[in-house]
């Protein structure tokens, strides 16, 4: 009997606690600074980031494979460029030395064209001297080697000199440029020169005489030939 009475009064000692209490529990009020509401987009506290560990001084200072890779690639790069610029330099003076060399060919047989106004016609002229080099080789090909070779250049110089006078004057003029550069070929070409001149004098001086005797020859056998005649 007594632990069923134990049980009942300590529930009804709890329920009447429960709905008499004696002490009031009254609940806290919120502040007003909880009652304003904060905006959505206020800043957040700062927040510290974590700091890099800075770099201990007893690492070694030895250069990586990478540096030894790059350091070997600036170098090739340097050789490549330095070879290649060589290349090109030399390449712009040999086309630079070729455009000269061109312009002077074009200038000299420009220069050696004859005037206008002199009526010199190249072509025509040219099969002109090649009939009489092809002459001079018929004449002289019963003749010894010397005239063999010599007789067909000088009747084509001499019939150059007659068909395109101021053509060959150009190309002596030529001539003489380069033999300057020489003493020993502009002294001889002097003397030969002197030579043919005063050997074509001599023959002019000698024709003019061989005529006037002739002439006189002819004249005294007319004159006596007219004598004769008149005795008759």
């Amino acid at each position: 009997m007594q632990r069923v009475l134990v049980p009942a009064a300590a529930a009804a000692i709890a329920v009447y606690s429960i709905v008499h209490p004696r002490t009031a529990i009254h609940a806290e009020e919120p502040s007003e600074q909880a009652l304003i509401r904060k905006p959505i987009y206020s800043d957040f506290p700062s927040i510290t980031r974590p700091q890099k560990p800075e770099p201990s001084s007893n690492l070694s200072s030895s250069p990586t494979p990478t540096d030894h890779l790059a350091t070997q690639i600036r170098r090739a790069r340097l050789y490549i460029h330095a070879h290649a610029k060589v290349a090109e330099d030399q390449t712009n003076r040999f086309m630079s030395n070729v455009l000269r060399q061109e312009q002077n060919l074009t200038s000299t047989l420009a220069s050696l064209a004859p005037p206008p106004q002199t009526g010199e016609r190249l072509m025509p002229g040219a099969l002109y001297i090649l009939v009489a080099s092809m002459a001079g080789s018929i004449i002289s090909r019963n003749r010894n080697v010397l005239l063999r070779a010599t007789t067909p250049a000088a009747v084509g110089v001499g019939a150059a000199y007659l068909v395109l006078p101021h053509t060959m004057q150009n190309v002596g003029d030529l001539i003489w440029t380069f033999e300057e550069k020489s003493e020993v070929i502009a002294v001889n070409h002097l003397r030969i020169r002197g030579a043919a001149i005063e050997a074509m004098k001599q023959a002019k001086i000698r024709g003019e005489k061989t005529r006037a005797w002739s002439e006189g020859v002819i004249r005294y056998g007319r004159e006596l030939l007219e004598t004769w005649v008149r005795k008759g």
